[in-house]
């Protein structure tokens, strides 16, 4: 069993995408051109929750629960300031619009051995809700705080050896 620090992960945005009535794939992010989003601090979590659906079986005094939609939730992403980042820059225009983007998550989880290990992704689709400063007090880093609401599944790529 490996264990990996988060330090080392990359954030990046891609263009618009339309949502889907179906899962994503890798396949359907093919081609997209990425941006880092730098100086990160904070990655927040990600990933599936079930919402809670209750049924109130009156012959047996029992609440019977249920899984209904599932929500990737909302991903906390925290950085500091950039003025002059390309990543940065396009996930504060993308708070502007209505649309989603493409996200790849690239974490530092590499295979030690290998001729080319490559590390694990995330890819999924957000809008971009807030994009908002943090400047806190004399003895703090100022922040950029940016909250992606996840529209689609989470595309988990494994971490390979290479060939």
């Amino acid at each position: 069993m490996s264990l990996y620090a988060t330090a080392g992960a990359k954030l990046y945005i891609g263009g618009t995408k339309s949502q889907k009535n179906n899962d994503f794939t890798s396949a359907d992010f093919t081609g997209e051109t990425w941006v880092e989003i730098a100086n990160l601090e904070n990655l927040g979590s990600l990933g599936d929750t079930s919402e809670t659906v209750s049924f109130n079986a009156i012959g047996e005094s029992r609440t019977k629960t249920l899984k209904g939609p599932r929500s990737a939730g909302t991903m906390e992403v925290v950085c500091g300031i950039s003025n002059d980042d390309a990543g940065q820059l396009a996930a504060i225009a993308a708070e502007k619009t209505p649309y989603d983007y493409g996200f790849r998550l690239v974490l530092n989880d590499a295979p030690p051995s290998g001729s080319d290990p490559t590390p694990s992704e995330r890819m999924f689709i957000a809008k971009v809700m807030s994009a908002s400063e943090a400047f806190d007090e004399a003895n703090s880093v100022m922040k950029l705080n940016i909250s992606l609401a996840v529209n689609s599944n989470v595309v988990r790529i494994a971490a390979a050896m290479g060939d």
